[in-house]
């Protein structure tokens, strides 16, 4: 049986949806090019011109990647992204001048550029819009594995414009001294677009081996339409050949190049000549405008990807993607000729996100949600085979650690959402790895390498010590993820295009990999996955019991281990490695303690009642105490530590909770009268129960529905509250010791938080993402006052902003039941909509500018907020 796909229509032209649907934050950094660890470039200063600098890896280096424009009856050049016309001066033959930038859109898996050049007749300006798509395509992970992206250049106007792209050795080495090689390759397979695609690689290739968090084996892969021109030279000499003449020689094609033998490094080019003038000379006719575009590929293949400690030893791990394609050529053509499917795809996910996220948060939070969602995963790599797919994840930014199990912890909101099964890829090779004895600890290890690409374990369990904290994590994991697999309604799955697809499984596939992949056409697309779990034919149930039980013992193991240690954590690191060791920390406590109530549900999964029961009894128990030792003498709020009197702290782990359906109802009748706290009730009276959502009905051979809460509602109730009380300019402080914050915690306190705390921590994050003076792609540790900027340890672009997602998971999670849940809790008299909230964040704003702290124009600019704010329909 097969579930029927639709997916959303690309009806409007990119010249006119590009600015319809305007962003509404500045960020300093904007994606460009971002599939894997090494392709990963970026637009440097997002808020200026994009040619005011290069764009940059996400290191924060720059990196050779230009384009340019030509009009030759003006014979003036306009440079459109990086400091190509660096390289140039004014010229007997060409003068330099900048076009008229109009600004930048973005949305999950596309950046569009959009520019008006002068008309040299004196007519309506030409609409230029460079648009980079790394397409997010979670119902194919065949094209999600594709190390590749498209980067499309759009025209119309009335009069011909010559447009130039060009890129460097530094796609290919972090250092600039080792010699290139390089080929430009016609490419026929396919018979009705002849394409052309400039390879270039190191002469000495060193596997495994990074130089500045860059690769030192693969080839990039640039590819175009056979009609364009092309040249490889110093880039002085390329980019004057077309300033003068606007388009290139075709020169030589072959050859090796140190790139520091020159003053000039080698750059590799294309141009394409649009003719958009029209021959008639009726005045009408003449400023006739016309459209028309041109499509380039930029890939970085590598081959193999990583080496990885599997249950049969040490193993070169290739490419997912090759599964399907018989070369890199072969691979490279149907990608580029499959851009209305990845587009359409891509758009797909783009609205139901963008739709998702708007009635979940408003427009702040859908723009957030877009600049996060190529950053959750373009630090990963597929590997494997169909039969045995696996996702690889480097740590990128702060220590480069491979497969790190609390980066793919705040991450996995993304991916629940997202596809769940890329969540199951990821977590398959860390249980592998432990399952086959090469871990020698009883907890869950941090990390599967020191260094990407070299999964090569820890034999010697040397990892980093924070064992409380990946036994937790990987517990709440693999809950999660057999809660994926069981939805009955497509509308129900906790990711919408988890039900597209073939929904039948045999026994044979079972046996062999419960989570193989395989790829279907639906008469018109080809490379789509078979659907993730559900209730027909029992397959959700059915891999959820074959993937638990072949792994039981570790899943025991790591269970045990928190029995022992995490009731009163002994002196250790958590997540936030960076804030130092700790005894005694109430939310690693309470996330181990979640652990162990998510293995009473595992038990349940493969029919382990005894287990079941003995681990939900200790967690009954753990949780009542950890309540009496963590939360502040008063009741208001959770302590940082047992025995740190005073503090405070950004309770996240609560979110794991709520995820993992163990808070199904709003009813308070779980607290007793002498627990609760004004901050429950303010008139101080017995709040009557209220309403509990009633239980999925039982499928046949399904655990048994959770009906009472884990964690008491008012646990929940008084962190909001104290978080509207402790909140800062730029966000929520991570907790009392410094001002500085995790955006992904952030988010997640938010998503279990009342309306208006989520409003207004959307609302102050989104401030920040405006203001703050950190210029690299989306960072997760910033100071909320100041500039906004580091604390000290610079993390960015790391995978860990697909916590972001967590109110998108959330609201999916549990069948659709938490919307309800957390909608009805009793927030108390005071609580705001979100309207209200952000107009709470507003008047702050109006309150320092009374203060004399901005100037008359920004005065101006915020009260024009009040007056959008009025707009917002809820």
């Amino acid at each position: 049986m097969r579930q029927r796909r639709t997916f959303a229509a690309v009806a409007v032209s990119v010249l006119t949806a590009s600015l319809a649907g305007a962003s509404v934050l500045t960020p300093p950094t904007l994606p460009l090019i971002v599939r894997n660890p090494y392709l990963n470039t970026h637009l440097s200063n997002a808020r200026d011109a994009p040619w005011s600098k290069w764009p940059i890896f996400w290191t924060g280096e720059e990196i050779g990647f230009s384009i340019l424009a030509s009009v030759g009856e003006s014979a003036t050049l306009y440079p459109l992204l990086g400091r190509a016309h660096d390289s140039l001066e004014d010229d007997d033959g060409y003068t330099i001048e900048e076009p008229s930038y109009l600004g930048a859109n973005f949305d999950a898996s596309t950046t569009n550029l959009t520019y008006h050049i002068p008309n040299p007749n004196h007519g309506s300006d030409l609409e230029l819009i460079l648009s980079f798509l790394s397409p997010i395509t979670p119902s194919s992970t065949l094209r999600q594995s594709l190390p590749a992206a498209y980067v499309t250049v759009y025209v119309e106007g009335s009069f011909d414009v010559n447009v130039y792209i060009d890129v460097n050795g530094q796609w290919v080495s972090g250092n600039r001294e080792p010699a290139l090689e390089w080929d430009l390759k016609k490419n026929t397979d396919n018979e009705d677009k002849e394409l052309k695609t400039w390879v270039i690689k190191k002469r000495d290739q060193q596997l495994f081996t990074e130089v500045n968090d860059r690769s030192e084996w693969g080839a990039l892969h640039v590819t175009a339409p056979s009609d364009v021109h092309h040249d490889v030279d110093s880039s002085q000499m390329v980019r004057r050949k077309f300033a003068r003449s606007g388009t290139l020689s075709d020169g030589p094609t072959r050859y090796f190049w140190g790139v520091s033998q020159r003053e000039e490094p080698p750059v590799f080019a294309f141009s394409k000549s649009f003719r958009l003038s029209s021959s008639d000379q009726d005045s009408e006719a003449v400023d006739q405008r016309k459209r028309d575009s041109v499509l380039f590929t930029i890939a970085h293949i590598q081959e193999p990807i990583a080496q990885y400690a599997s249950a049969r030893g040490l193993t070169y791990m290739r490419p997912l993607w090759q599964s399907w394609f018989s070369s890199d050529e072969a691979m490279l053509s149907w990608h580029y000729h499959d851009f209305k499917h990845a587009n359409k795809l891509a758009q797909n996910y783009t609205d139901q996100v963008g739709h998702d996220a708007y009635q979940s948060g408003g427009e702040n939070y859908r723009d957030i949600i877009f600049l996060s969602a190529r950053q959750s995963i373009g630090g990963t790599s597929f590997v494997g085979t169909p039969d045995s797919p696996l996702l690889f994840l480097k740590e990128i930014s702060s220590n480069g650690n491979s497969q790190t199990i609390d980066v793919i912890f705040p991450a996995f909101p993304f991916f629940l959402y997202t596809n769940p099964r890329w969540l199951a890829y990821l977590l398959e090779p860390l249980i592998e790895h432990m399952l086959s004895g090469q871990y020698p600890r009883k907890s869950a290890m941090h990390d599967l390498g020191t260094h990407f690409p070299n999964l090569t374990g820890h034999a010697d369990g040397n990892d980093e010590y924070m064992p409380v904290e990946e036994c937790g994590d990987i517990l709440i994991m693999g809950l999660a993820l057999v809660n994926s697999l069981d939805y009955g309604a497509g509308q129900n799955a906790p990711s919408i295009w988890s039900s597209l697809g073939r929904n039948s499984i045999t026994e044979q596939q079972l046996s062999q990999n419960p989570f193989a992949l395989a790829v279907e056409d639906d008469g018109e697309v080809h490379g789509l996955d078979d659907s993730w779990g559900g209730t027909a034919d029992s397959k959700g149930l059915r891999q959820a019991q074959r993937w638990v039980g072949r792994s039981y013992e570790v899943w025991k193991q790591w269970t045990e281990y928190l029995i022992e240690y995490t009731l009163e954590p002994e002196n250790q690191l958590s997540t936030d490695d960076f804030a130092g060791w700790l005894a005694l920390q109430t939310n690693l406590a309470l996330k181990g303690i979640i652990g162990i109530k998510a293995m009473s549900e595992l038990s349940e999964v493969i029919g382990n009642d005894k287990d079941a029961k003995y681990y939900r009894n200790i967690s009954e128990v753990y949780i009542k105490k950890w309540e009496k030792f963590g939360m502040s003498r008063d009741g208001s709020h959770a302590k940082l530590a047992y025995d740190w009197y005073g503090s405070w702290t950004t309770l996240y782990s609560l979110y794991a909770d709520a995820i993992l359906c163990f808070h199904p109802s709003t009813d308070f009748s779980n607290t007793s009268a002498a627990s609760r706290h004004p901050h429950d009730d303010p008139d101080h009276s017995i709040q009557a129960p209220l309403r509990s959502y009633p239980p999925s009905p039982k499928l046949p051979h399904s655990r048994p529905s959770i009906t009472s809460n884990f964690i008491p509602s008012h646990i929940y109730t008084r962190q909001s509250s104290w978080y509207w009380a402790v909140h800062q300019t730029y966000g929520l402080p991570l907790d009392s010791r410094h001002l500085y914050t995790k955006s992904d915690w952030e988010f997640e306190a938010a998503a279990v938080a009342s309306p208006s705390v989520r409003a207004l921590i959307t609302a102050k994050i989104a401030k920040w993402l405006n203001e703050t003076s950190t210029d690299r792609p989306f960072t997760d540790l910033y100071e909320t006052e100041g500039d906004g900027g580091w604390p000290g340890p610079h993390f960015f672009n790391r995978p860990v902003v697909g916590a972001h997602f967590a109110s998108l998971a959330l609201e999916r999670a549990c069948q659709g039941r938490n919307r309800e849940v957390f909608a009805g809790m009793n927030w108390g008299s005071e609580e705001m909509t979100r309207q209200e909230a952000e107009w709470a964040v507003l008047r702050e704003e109006m309150e320092v500018l009374t203060k004399g702290q901005q100037d008359e124009e920004a005065r101006e600019e915020v009260e024009g907020d009040f007056v959008e704010v009025e707009k917002i329909e809820l």
